[in-house]
């Protein structure tokens, strides 16, 4: 069985050790020269290779416009799959995957190099192309294109997901207007990619506009109140696993790069800096491997929670919405999941409940990437009532 992402590992592991004890932003100038986000910069075919197995009848890779952290105008990748068959009338509707973790540096991108887990990511992905939608799937910003991806950027990375549908629309319009996309869809995701289809939905229709008709998402998964576990970084952190190491040092590079006002540079050491640069290049597989045995804490002179402001940045920066839903969505998740813990999803399932949010929150008897396949009776039909929904 091939081993889970990365996205959020043995975060369990890491709250029980606990209690014992930069690329350069794009200019507002520069990016106001690009054209609105959701128009297509360049396109090409994508190679066989990448292509979604036994589903895929032609694909391409697009560059495209979307917002960075900062909300300037920014260039980002993505792929589009479109499925055998006739389109129905309107075109193909769409689902917008977001993938999980591949890493920060540009030759970690899924168009250029595939998902992490190749057979899992496929086998799901080709189930949903198989059930007559066209699949479209952002890179995210800075993951292939100027400027370092930024990790866990909520709105970021909702951005780049709904960008992603216009992109994708246009392209076919202009190129393939037979095999053109519809504006109606959802997101879809798993880890990572889970929380960026969750903060999507929050943000959906606003980011889509008219041109779109968003109608769900679906995140298997989902991370949430991550930032508790960020803020417990510095020089007393225990060591952890290569996995977890090499995830969390992610985020510091991430959180470096998009606010360098809370002065993270100041409290790292030298082989901090040294691991934080590696992490805006290697990708996930060979930088946990290379994190393995590292002990975080020496990466720390002072805890970064007593940076000014941090907890308050933190939280704007990763914080998963917690109201202010306009469709229903669905959140699956494994009981047997120690990579995004049970526990701190569940929490965040019972404040959406309790807010009246139109969440659908269901538990399996698996670990992390078990609940994709497991969650497939129940989300299939979940997505295809909220196409119907007016």
């Amino acid at each position: 069985m091939p081993r889970p992402t990365r996205p959020v590992a043995a975060f369990a592991a890491l709250a029980a050790a606990l209690a014992t004890l930069a690329a350069p932003h794009a200019s507002p100038a520069a990016a106001t020269s690009l054209p609105v986000p959701g128009t297509v910069v360049s396109s090409a075919p994508l190679p066989k290779r990448l292509w979604i197995p036994r589903a895929t009848s032609r694909a391409w890779r697009l560059t495209y416009v979307t917002r960075d952290s900062h909300g300037h105008r920014a260039l980002s990748t993505g792929t589009v799959f479109v499925p055998f068959g006739t389109p129905p009338r309107g075109g193909w509707p769409v689902v917008s995957w977001a993938h999980g973790i591949s890493g920060l540096g540009d030759d970690c991108a899924p168009s250029r190099v595939g998902p992490v887990l190749k057979q899992r990511d496929w086998s799901y992905l080709r189930t949903w192309m198989r059930q007559g939608y066209a699949v479209v799937a952002t890179d995210y910003v800075g993951l292939g294109t100027p400027g370092l991806m930024p990790y866990l950027d909520v709105r970021a990375q909702a951005h780049n997901v709904v960008d992603m549908v216009k992109a994708g629309r246009a392209f076919t319009a202009e190129k393939r207007p037979r095999l053109r996309l519809a504006r109606t869809w959802v997101t879809i995701g798993q880890s990572q990619g889970g929380g960026a289809a969750i903060g999507t939905a929050r943000y959906a229709t606003r980011y889509g506009g008219r041109t779109l008709s968003y109608r769900g998402a679906v995140g298997t998964g989902t991370p949430a109140y991550i930032e508790d576990y960020v803020e417990l970084l510095g020089p007393e952190v225990p060591p952890l696993t290569g996995d977890l190491t090499a995830y969390l040092t992610y985020i510091v590079a991430s959180l470096r790069d998009v606010h360098p006002e809370l002065g993270i540079d100041g409290v790292l050491t030298p082989e901090g800096r040294k691991y934080v640069r590696l992490a805006e290049t290697v990708c996930d597989e060979q930088f946990a491997a290379m994190m393995e045995g590292v002990r975080m804490g020496s990466f720390f002179t002072t805890p970064l929670a007593a940076l000014p402001g941090f907890r308050e940045t933190v939280v704007d920066y990763m914080g998963m919405p917690e109201s202010g839903f306009d469709k229903p969505f669905f959140m699956g998740h494994g009981a047997l999941d120690v990579d995004v813990p049970y526990a701190q999803t569940a929490r965040y399932a019972k404040v959406l409940e309790a807010n009246g949010e139109p969440v659908v929150f269901t538990t399996y008897p698996t670990d992390h990437s078990g609940t994709m396949q497991a969650s497939l009776a129940d989300t299939l039909p979940f997505v295809r009532r909220a196409f119907r929904r007016p």
